[in-house]
């Protein structure tokens, strides 16, 4: 087990660059196509992201793109590029993993931390309205021990002039009790491209439901949050929707002006500054517990998009 990995950690330092392709137009609808290293993800013909499985210590998504080709998340550590931050390399482009999952560090990418190993593709489908991505991956420490699995979906919805994603996680207990430790650093998260970030020269903007911005909105709980900023002189958003049906809705944010943009249920102690706090959680053996977003990916400020009805949208269904 332990050779296994020693490769595996190997692998992670083999990363396939993937770069915008132009749209074609004899392709049509969602398309989802795996290979050994993942899947790609088109939508009438367009690249929307890769889906990596054997690059990093955790699957991930990069590149993450807008209805007309721009890239919304960084690069680094993917890719080296001069005008962007290389600060926090473990913040690979979208992501999901949480810093102390029975003591062991997911979100941190240290010779400690723990792995999330991609096991299986449940569902690879295309279609014409939808396509849809399943895995299974399970949680392992660096010594090679199981702690839990997860099932993840990400669904890919064909609308025009915007890119409109849901992900769904369901985390297990397979192998005994999980406790999800009370820590900042979770869960769901994406790093904005660094012209986003509200700290850049350009100046981004981040707002949630609750009317919070850039600062204030940080360990704030709220419906959705709404990431916007300028990337190769356009304005785009990444805003992300918190199902009431997913678990401890709605979920606290620990979103930066540098750019890190996550939902994370479990951070109470340093969200509110108290130590009397405990927002930890256990799941019991043989039990579960679900978490549900949408990603809308859009051009414009959060009022020029629509956000607020889209969200709408999304938690009536």
């Amino acid at each position: 087990m332990k050779h296994l990995f020693l490769f595996l950690t190997a692998l992670c330092i083999s990363v396939p660059v993937v770069s915008a392709e132009p749209l074609n137009k004899a392709k049509q609808g969602v398309e989802v196509v795996t290979d050994k290293h993942g899947a790609t993800i088109r939508i009438n013909g367009q690249l929307f992201t890769r889906y990596l499985i054997d690059a990093g210590p955790k699957p991930y998504c990069w590149p993450v793109l807008s209805a007309d080709g721009t890239e919304v998340t960084r690069a680094f550590p993917m890719k080296k590029i001069e005008s962007e931050k290389h600060d926090h390399p473990h913040q690979r482009s979208w992501w999901f993993t949480h810093g102390d999952v029975n003591g062991i560090d997911f979100w941190a990418e240290t010779e400690e931390s723990g792995l999330i190993v991609h096991r299986a593709f449940l569902t690879a489908r295309s279609g014409s309205r939808v396509g849809e991505l399943t895995t299974r991956n399970d949680w392992m420490s660096r010594a090679g021990v199981k702690i839990c699995e997860d099932i993840r979906t990400i669904r890919v919805h064909n609308i025009d002039e915007s890119r409109l994603v849901d992900f769904d996680i369901t985390v297990a207990a397979t192998e005994g009790p999980v406790t999800f430790g009370d820590t900042k650093e979770g869960m769901m998260g994406f790093r904005v491209a660094t012209s986003m970030d509200v700290n850049s020269e350009m100046g981004g903007r981040i707002v949630n439901s609750r009317g919070q911005t850039d600062l204030d909105a940080w360990g704030q709980a709220a419906e959705w949050v709404d990431y916007t900023g300028p990337v190769n002189r356009r304005s785009l958003g990444v805003a992300v929707f918190n199902h009431p049906s997913s678990f401890r809705f709605p979920t606290y944010w620990h979103v930066r002006t540098y750019g890190l943009f996550a939902a994370n249920p479990f951070g109470l102690h340093h969200f509110k500054n108290n130590d009397a706090l405990d927002g930890g959680h256990t799941i019991a053996k043989g039990s579960a517990i679900t978490f549900r977003y949408r990603i809308y990916i859009h051009k414009g400020d959060t009022a020029e998009a629509d956000v607020a009805k889209f969200y709408q949208e999304y938690a009536s269904e």
